[in-house]
């Protein structure tokens, strides 16, 4: 299981239209954080082992109406 972490630029007042088309249409995402800064919502996805993560963001996120813009964080290991 790999997580991934994918911060989204929206274009203006699509924030909220985007997390919601997020969670209900797209299988792999844990959960949907709005955050302040650069980016506007920050997405936790969990992908099996052989899924191929650029091809996820390319189609499963970057495609969303309203996504402007995508950074990509890949982890390591979980520490609790």
């Amino acid at each position: 299981m790999q997580t991934v972490f994918v911060q989204v630029k929206c274009e203006l007042g699509n924030v909220y239209s985007v997390a919601e088309k997020a969670i209900e249409t797209v299988e792999k995402i844990s959960e949907i954080y709005s955050t302040s800064g650069q980016y506007d919502l920050l997405i936790k996805c969990y992908l099996s082992d052989g899924d191929d993560i650029g091809h996820f963001i390319n189609d499963k996120i970057q495609t969303l109406p309203g996504v402007k813009d995508t950074y990509t964080l890949i982890t390591f290991k979980a520490f609790s």
